[in-house]
């Protein structure tokens, strides 16, 4: 977020609350003062992550603070407070349902200062499936499966809220100390009145845009996070976007004739080209479905339930790969059976001083940025 105009200090200071009790927002009554400040996550145009421990449950939590000199407009803080409260019902919705596992990154509260905004965030010790590419390069189909299922039980769990994300991608994809995938940053985020309606504001992260999104007479809907999955696939697999280019304007002419090819040096089964294809429809309505992806032939190699925390830093053996293919004529029976025992056994010991290092070297780099609001 950016401002426009100056502020002098004394203003500042004076400033009263971007948050009201009124607006049915539960402040938080805690303060910084409640928590200890640990490593830098990761920063962003406004804001930036630190983990924190709570001093009295010694609880492990991360901490978003926005400083409120970026939000001079009253529309920035609206739309903080807009993010916020969404990723909050969210948060609750889900814990209310039936639901045993959860893909969203839990927002806990707020609380708020002179100076900046403070949300605790559930904290995913492991970092973004950014960083993850950012260190192996690229990752074995195994694991892009693992992953894959988990963003879209996510996404399944956010379209019954009737919310779209819109801005999915490896850098709000994050990775828990037990290698779940939780989907975060939900400032783009918005839910529709209705499972009918259409969004036109143009929004998101370059390489990940759906081409409908670029036309904003034509309206976008929850097929954008589809699209943003065909992306991801792609990305885990080769190492680099599909549509990327040095030039921004030639990256969206390449999205909306939905212009990629995939290069001959990185080997990629024809299953995952299907599915990647399927989700990168031009249009829309011939996008797979959410329900019809978890189900494609593409999944039918069979996956751990979670990958292996040693696979942040090493690729998986080719044998456990293979140790995941189905044995017998139900597939995703033979799957649930074995799942948790590879994910239970597998796991090296010496990756553990290089996981150390390689984690320490990613933690400080940048977050992706993005456009639009």
């Amino acid at each position: 977020m950016q401002s426009s105009g100056k502020s002098s200090p004394r203003k500042e200071e004076k400033s009263s609350n971007i948050f009201s009790p009124q607006k049915n927002m539960k402040i938080c009554s805690k303060g910084l003062s409640s928590f200890k400040m640990g490593r830098l996550l990761g920063k962003g145009g406004y804001a930036k992550c630190y983990e924190v421990i709570d001093l009295t449950t010694k609880k492990l939590y991360a901490i978003k603070i926005v400083n409120k000199s970026k939000l001079v407009e009253e529309e920035s803080k609206r739309k903080l407070e807009t993010e916020i409260k969404l990723h909050k019902y969210v948060s609750s919705s889900i814990e209310d349902s039936d639901d045993k596992v959860s893909n969203i990154t839990k927002l806990y509260q707020y609380f708020e200062d002179a100076k900046n905004v403070y949300i605790l965030l559930e904290l995913c010790e492991n970092l973004s499936l950014d960083m993850l590419v950012k260190r192996r390069i690229r990752l074995r189909e195994v694991e892009v499966r693992c992953y894959l299922a988990q963003i879209i039980n996510g996404l399944k769990q956010l379209k019954r809220l009737n919310v779209i994300h819109r801005d999915l991608k490896l850098g709000n994809l994050f990775l828990t100390n037990k290698m779940e995938v939780k989907i975060g940053d939900f400032g783009l985020a918005v839910q529709l009145k209705n499972p009918t309606a259409k969004r036109k504001s143009v929004c998101g992260t370059p390489n990940y845009i759906a081409p409908e999104v670029l036309d904003e007479e034509r309206g976008h809907s929850f097929e954008v996070d589809i699209w943003a999955c065909g992306v991801i696939i792609y990305t885990l697999l080769v190492g680099r976007p599909p549509f990327e280019t040095r030039d921004l304007h030639e990256t969206y002419k390449k999205i909306q004739r939905a212009s990629y090819s995939f290069p001959k040096h990185v080997k990629i089964s024809d299953n995952a080209k299907d599915l990647i294809s399927k989700c990168l429809q031009i249009d829309p309505q011939k996008r797979i479905k959410l329900d019809k992806m978890i189900s494609h032939s593409f999944f039918l190699e069979g996956f751990p339930e979670l990958c292996p925390v040693t696979t942040l830093t090493i690729p998986p053996s080719i044998s456990y790969s293979e140790a995941f293919k189905p044995k017998s004529s139900s597939p995703r029976k033979t799957l649930l059976k074995t799942s948790a025992f590879y994910r239970n056994s597998y796991q090296p010991k010496p990756a553990k001083q290089a996981l150390a290092r390689s984690m320490k070297a990613t933690t400080h780099r940048n977050l992706p940025q993005r456009v639009g609001l």
